[in-house]
């Protein structure tokens, strides 16, 4: 099942879930809003393979190929709406195309499974290189949760984010969390792809997925913990 950007590429599913309070009047608490996207990239397209393969009898490739579509049109969907347009979206959706049609093509159910987790490596990749060069991917759907809509919040973000390292190492770390997580999904679900059966990899795939977000809300939260309290120290 295809990785979809709209909720891996500005980190706002995931950050969804960081311990704070989302804009005053929003009425939806970020934890909650934050497991929308999650079942669409993971239920759906679970749903929609044992729906064809099951209910409509279709090989696993081409099963996998329709579950596969879900979060390419959700990204397809996401890009026309965003502006302007996100170049890293842009990659990853021409990387879930290329591997829907490599796969299709090879017809093995696989190959299928396994561009999933080379997909979620180059997200990896990229949010890791982003940290290590001093602008971490993942600030910018960070940023509205912490600062709250408030404009002291958000100008002590600039301050903090531009002069205080303790402040900037812990943005750095959160990104490498999420990076982290991703490329370790990555490895355990290529390694998956090839060792246990496609069937077993269709509903496990999703579950490793959810592991390695889960994760990223843990440990990620603790350094954007730090940050929400620095930042409420420097607006008051």
């Amino acid at each position: 099942m295809a990785l979809s950007t709209s909720t891996r590429i500005d980190g706002s599913a995931r950050t969804d879930s960081v311990a704070t309070t989302d804009a005053p009047g929003a009425g939806v608490d970020p934890r909650i809003a934050g497991l929308a996207p999650l079942a669409v990239d993971v239920a759906l397209p679970l749903a929609v393979y044992f729906a064809a393969h099951s209910l409509l009898g279709l090989g696993l490739v081409a099963a996998l190929g329709l579950s596969s579509a879900v979060p390419v049109v959700r990204t397809v969907v996401g890009l026309v709406r965003r502006q302007p347009t996100n170049a890293l979206a842009l990659l990853m959706l021409a990387l879930n195309v290329a591997g829907i049609a490599l796969s299709t093509v090879a017809g093995d159910a696989r190959l299928m499974i396994a561009k999933d987790g080379a997909v979620s490596s180059v997200l990896g990749g990229a949010i890791v290189i982003s940290a290590l060069l001093g602008r971490p991917a993942m600030s910018a759907g960070l940023r509205p949760f912490l600062v709250k809509n408030s404009a002291a919040r958000d100008t002590a973000w600039v301050r903090l984010s531009a002069g205080d390292a303790a402040f900037r190492r812990n943005e750095r770390h959160f990104s490498l969390v999420w990076g982290t997580a991703l490329l370790v999904e990555c490895a355990a679900k290529v390694v998956g792809a090839y060792t246990f059966p496609v069937e077993t990899m269709v509903w496990l795939g999703p579950v490793m997925l959810s592991a390695a977000i889960v994760v990223g809300i843990a440990v990620g939260n603790v350094f954007a913990g730090r940050m929400a309290e620095r930042i409420g120290a420097e607006s008051v």
